[in-house]
């Protein structure tokens, strides 16, 4: 279809031109209402420095406004902004050939005088006028189609800050593999922490994590990790204990069979470390460790000899406790 013939909606390219041009001459005719409107609100109220005077009328700014904004039709803040709008474009500085009153008042937030008047001069590359996009990118504002990422994203925060939109949109991009695959692994961290808050999901979570043997292998190279889920384990089984030796009535049978059984399990890890240390000490003969290395065995072996002295300790008075100092080195603190 050659130029000529080329429609644009309902309309022939020809038509479409005359109706750009009558509409120009509307906008330009509204863009000059506007800045009526905001001039004549200005000789009614003129603008005041912050903290200056306010003179002997009885009327204050806004009471002044408000019967201006009554008496005209129009609300308040409509009238209130173009007074603002008028007092920061001189007549001589307005250019409604070139731009909208819309696009007057977002770059009127250019607080540097000199750099306003040149930006409505400098034309974005490829426009013979101005559109509100254009001019609220200028002034960093949020434009109404956005173009790059960041516009995107900003656009996206806008329309979610209602919580429950938050939540559903949340939802719907993380089920999306390409985009959790482009989030950084320190964020994922920050997003499992603040989705696990909940006790219940977190333990959910973390059970299913665990069944998991490549995850629960690096979770047990932690220290503290580590000591977490023995004592976890130690309890949940003191507690089953406790609950055998209050509710069935074998209990008091087993007593004398459980002491036996623990003392059989204490010298039995006895036997096992001490043969354990056997086998490996002989093997650092004529061996040099490097510093890290000897760091990690003197805080290994301060773990054992705290440990040792803990043993002791409920072997001789029956007290199992063990205080915070005991109970840092075991985490490796």
């Amino acid at each position: 279809m050659s130029e000529e013939n080329e429609t644009i909606g309902a309309v022939s390219q020809s038509r479409y031109e005359q109706i750009v041009a009558e509409l120009r001459d509307v906008v330009e005719q509204q863009t000059r209402g506007q800045f009526t409107i905001g001039d004549r609100a200005l000789e009614v109220e003129p603008m005041r420095q912050r903290g200056g005077e306010t003179g002997d009328s009885e009327y204050t700014v806004e009471e002044s406004l408000t019967r201006l904004a009554e008496d005209i039709g129009l609300r308040f803040s409509t009238v209130k902004t173009a007074r603002w709008v008028a007092s920061r474009w001189p007549k001589e500085r307005r250019r409604p050939e070139l731009a909208s009153y819309t696009v007057h008042r977002s770059l009127a937030s250019i607080e540097d005088e000199e750099r306003r008047f040149a930006t409505i001069l400098t034309l974005p590359e490829g426009k013979a006028r101005w559109t509100k996009d254009d001019a609220n990118r200028q002034v960093g504002q949020q434009v109404d189609t956005p173009i790059t990422p960041q516009e995107k994203v900003t656009a996206i925060h806008s329309l979610a800050r209602d919580a429950e939109v938050a939540a559903a949109v949340t939802t719907d991009f993380l089920k999306r593999p390409q985009v959790a695959a482009k989030v950084s692994s320190e964020d994922k961290v920050r997003v499992v922490e603040e989705f696990t808050r909940d006790e219940q999901v977190a333990t959910t979570a973390a059970t299913s994590l665990l069944r998991r043997p490549d995850v629960a292998f690096k979770a047990m190279s932690d220290d503290t990790a580590r000591f977490q889920v023995n004592s976890a384990q130690a309890e949940r089984s003191r507690q089953a204990l406790d609950h055998f030796k209050r509710s069935n009535p074998v209990a008091p049978a087993v007593r004398n069979i459980d002491r036996t059984v623990e003392f059989l399990d204490l010298v039995t890890a006895f036997h096992a470390f001490v043969a354990a240390a056997g086998r490996t000490v002989p093997g650092l003969r004529d061996r040099q460790l490097s510093e890290d290395e000897r760091t990690i065995v003197h805080q290994n072996v301060a773990k054992v000899k705290a440990t040792l002295d803990w043993i002791e300790t409920a072997v001789d008075t029956g007290k199992v406790d063990m205080d915070d100092e005991l109970a840092a080195i075991l985490r490796g603190e």
